[in-house]
């Protein structure tokens, strides 16, 4: 089967061998206090931050998913209120859980066609934080560096956090431009999903000291205070972090993988941009993702294309939101290789051409 869903996706093939060795290694039996843990905890933040070109003085954490660091970062960092700019269904959930929390957050939608509209943003100076997502997975969109480098120089005052669920580890993101940057592991990672990294600056850690909010158990000061000496503030996913371990061991540094996925986008758009039967979502080339790439079509031809793709052992993902009847979407993964899109590419000149 070619799985081309945008996650959970495609994991490495290596994967297979490297959980045998997680069963010989006693990882998954190890106590997650103890030494044999906190050695790969240890080695593990090293190869994220020299891997993904993380800066230095950041703290790495891990959760459960991505869904879990918006619950951790609105409780930890967030008193009264936070901002959401979004364009899609999972920015405007996160900005909708938010206020399930803090009832005063707030937020703007902007169309998916447009950037970020960040000169016309008017977002109060009591916010607390400000959130959005870099690569929006349900509609295949995603705010450029120049743009996060913009929101980051007018609020410089404010904490920035960002949902990478669909970019960390396949693109070469901008880190040090804002505060709070996480992603669950079933998309780029090419990783099983029930596990997420969340990368903090000193600023935001020390804003969580400020604030003192440790009425929940995995609050942002209690995570900081376990990673100090490499552990977790829970039972951890052992497998799933030795995995990553091994998957970053074996992965080229993020300026490779994101000239890969760039070149391999610019390829599927031009391909797909052919066709008469459906179009691309995304019509602005300046705001299209380079890892999700959004398919729009009557809905009797998008029900059949994935139909026939799956007779053809080619999974494509289900639109999501909005677009759920009316799209597909084809996930650019780096645990996908070239090859398996030139199949894709075959079942659609076959069937569209």
């Amino acid at each position: 089967m070619l799985n081309f869903y945008p996650g959970p996706s495609k994991v490495y093939p290596e994967v297979r061998n490297y959980m045998v060795d997680a069963y010989d290694d006693g990882i998954l039996s190890a106590p997650h206090r103890g030494e044999h843990f906190v050695q790969l905890s240890r080695t593990l933040l090293g190869l994220i931050k020299r891997k993904l070109n993380i800066p230095q003085d950041y703290y790495i954490f891990f959760t459960s998913s991505a869904t879990e660091c918006w619950e951790v970062l609105i409780q930890s960092l967030t008193k009264h209120k936070s901002f959401h700019i979004y364009n899609g269904s999972f920015g405007e959930k996160w900005c909708e859980y938010a206020r399930k929390l803090r009832p005063s957050s707030e937020g703007t939608a902007f169309d998916l066609n447009e950037p970020m509209p960040v000169e016309q943003l008017n977002i109060s100076s009591d916010t607390e934080l400000i959130c959005f997502t870099q690569n929006e997975t349900s509609n295949g969109t995603q705010v450029s560096p120049t743009t996060i480098l913009n929101l980051h120089n007018r609020y410089r005052d404010t904490l920035i956090a960002v949902d990478a669920t669909s970019s960390m580890a396949g693109l070469n993101l901008k880190f040090i431009k804002a505060d709070i940057w996480f992603a669950s592991v079933q998309k780029c990672f090419g990783l099983p999903a029930g596990l997420a990294l969340m990368a903090c600056s000193p600023r935001s850690i020390f804003r969580a000291k400020q604030m003192g909010q440790k009425a929940h158990y995995n609050n942002l000061v209690s995570m900081y205070e376990k990673m100090l000496n490499y552990q977790t503030t829970h039972t951890p996913n052992g497998l799933n972090l030795y995995l990553m371990k091994r998957v970053l061991e074996d992965r080229v540094f993020i300026k490779s993988i994101d000239k890969q996925l760039t070149e391999r986008a610019l390829d599927l758009y031009t391909f797909f941009e052919q066709f008469t039967d459906f179009k691309l979502l995304v019509e602005n080339h300046e705001v299209r993702s380079k890892t999700v790439v959004a398919i729009q079509a009557q809905e009797r031809i998008i029900d059949e294309m994935k139909k026939r793709a799956m007779h053809h052992n080619i999974r494509l993902g289900n639109g999501y939101g909005p677009w759920a009847r009316n799209t597909v979407r084809i996930a650019n993964f780096p645990a996908i290789l070239d090859e398996e899109y030139e199949e894709l590419k075959r079942f659609f000149l076959h069937y569209y051409a």
